[in-house]
């Protein structure tokens, strides 16, 4: 047992309370000051930058986004996405009895969650990690909204080899703006979550046809509030 009484442990508990208390604040700050601004670099982009020599962004606003590629993402990734509160329980326990058979790995994260972690923490399956991704989850929900959750999700998201965010992958797929996207453009940017390395719209595979498809038919069921 520690003996609070001797100085050097006193002083370096008293260290390690203010530690911990700068932590909590800076975190804190961020938060709230990621509700009007994008983050100006995530660890995600740290490794494409590592990885491919380059980030390939550019951050615009919800509006400037247009209404193709944000039906087709969350016809996606999540289409319980506006009616959630961060956490899509159904989805979750569908994921496990999924991989409880043995099959390939499948995730039952939603957008908010996705971007906690794009935002906020590291790619990894830590329980850490998930630990932190929950919890952050939850404070974005609360004091983002969905909007600015959507917005920064679709400005962060990887969606290349060193490409991130809708607008910077309209111009790398197909030289246009993102409010310019068709609904089948932007249904095959889509295709490429959540393993935008592996995926190539411009060279479709017989899987991401069909999953085109698939997108193109469930964005008839996504309203945007």
């Amino acid at each position: 047992m520690k003996d609070f009484n001797n100085p050097d442990v006193l002083f370096m508990w008293k260290k390690i309370k203010k530690i911990v208390f700068i932590i909590i604040l800076a975190n804190i700050l961020f938060i709230f000051w990621g509700k009007f601004f994008n983050p100006p670099i995530t660890f995600t982009q740290i490794g494409g930058l590592l990885q491919f020599g380059k980030i390939d962004r550019d951050y615009i606003s919800y509006d400037e986004m247009g209404s193709n590629v944000k039906k087709a993402v969350i016809a996606s990734e999540d289409q319980a996405f506006f009616v959630h509160n961060g956490f899509d329980y159904t989805a979750i326990e569908k994921a496990m009895k999924h991989n409880e058979q043995g099959k390939k790995l499948r995730g039952g994260s939603t957008i908010s969650q996705q971007t906690a972690k794009n935002i906020f923490l590291w790619q990894g399956r830590s329980w850490i990690r998930k630990g932190l991704e929950a919890v952050y989850t939850f404070i974005i929900e609360l004091i983002w909204g969905k909007d600015v959750i959507l917005e920064r999700y679709l400005n962060s998201i990887e969606m290349g080899r060193g490409v991130f965010g809708v607008e910077a992958a309209s111009e790398y797929y197909f030289n246009k703006h993102s409010k310019d996207l068709s609904k089948s453009e932007a249904a095959w940017i889509a295709t490429i979550l959540p393993n935008p390395k592996k995926y190539d719209p411009k060279n479709p595979s017989a899987y991401l046809a069909r999953k085109h498809s698939w997108i193109m038919r469930q964005m008839n069921n996504v309203n945007l509030k």
